[in-house]
């Protein structure tokens, strides 16, 4: 299949993820209205229709310029150098996130072709409102703002070993640690299944544990307790869960597991792949960049997770 083909493609299954995604909330407080929905998809509209002219014109022995440019960058994160799969970068994006904040490239912070971060932009703050971002209410403010977090764009290789796109939304305080160390997993083809916003599992910790999501904001309390998370404030990433879970242990001896599922994988001196261990590039990654690993604490297990306190 050609490339313009491959962009045509791209472009109607961005119309109908966003569609599918924004459409499921318009009845909560604080996001999109049906017109806004609408223009929307008539920019899908636009970029298939503009890959129809391309695969038109290329039809007919004619040139035409790639209808997605590379994505700007911006000193002093810039690195210098082409990525093996930088083309992944270049076309148009099937994430949701990714769609929602196109228009933020203005203050767009990139490392490299598909790295990059930037503010939240409206759109999607409309779309996290009432699911990883609390809508507002008569009860005390969230204990972040929209306008601290950062939309971070990355390319990963999924369990297949195949280049996919990322995204997560983060703290501006790790916006750069993030890029970093997931160019560096991405350089030295480290495998995560997804990683999506928590938003497309409702902002369901355990059906993005279950579904194997590597992820970061999401505004909740530690399980069973009342204490807000570091994921709450966006400074903390699970990555792999399934294979690597979280363990609480009760005064009794007794042990929860999650995702439960993922049972057999709290046996931690057994060998499997995507194991996180102190011998892991990733947790070597993040323990450079200064985060601390769940993995590490005495009275729970949780080896799936990094987080960071700001300076």
């Amino acid at each position: 299949m050609d490339k313009t083909k491959l962009i045509k493609m791209f472009a109607v299954l961005t119309a109908i993820v966003v569609l599918v995604a924004l459409f499921s909330q318009a009845a909560q407080k604080n996001s999109m209205t049906l017109t806004e929905h609408e223009e929307l998809l008539s920019q899908s509209q636009q970029q298939t229709a503009s890959s129809e002219n391309a695969d038109a014109a290329s039809d007919a022995g004619e040139t035409t310029a790639p209808s997605v440019s590379p994505a700007p960058s911006s000193s002093p994160a810039e690195v210098s150098g082409n990525d093996e799969n930088a083309e992944a970068a270049n076309t148009a994006s099937q994430l949701i996130g990714a769609s929602l904040n196109a228009a933020s490239q203005e203050d767009r912070i990139t490392l490299k072709d598909g790295f990059y971060y930037e503010p939240v932009s409206d759109n999607l703050r409309r779309y996290i409102t009432g699911i990883s971002y609390p809508a507002p209410s008569n009860d005390a403010e969230p204990e972040i703002t929209v306008e601290e977090l950062r939309y971070v764009h990355i390319l990963h290789y999924d369990f297949d070993g195949e280049p996919a796109e990322g995204e997560l939304i983060c703290n501006q305080a790790i916006a750069q640690d993030l890029v970093e160390i997931f160019y560096e997993l991405y350089r030295n083809q480290y495998q995560l299944e997804r990683v999506r916003l928590i938003d497309e599992y409702e902002g369901d910790d355990d059906a993005s544990m279950d579904d194997n999501n590597t992820s970061c904001f999401n505004y909740r309390v530690v399980e069973g307790t009342t204490t807000l998370s570091k994921h709450a404030f966006g400074l903390a990433v699970d990555v792999n869960p399934y294979y690597n879970p979280y363990i609480t242990y009760a005064k009794n001896g007794d042990r929860s597991i999650f995702p439960p599922d993922a049972e057999i994988y709290a046996d931690r001196s057994a060998n499997f792949p995507y194991k996180i261990d102190e011998d892991d590039l990733c947790y070597k990654l993040f323990t450079e960049h200064g985060f601390i690993w769940g993995g590490n604490w005495n009275n729970s297990k949780d080896y799936q997770h990094f987080q960071k306190n700001p300076d």
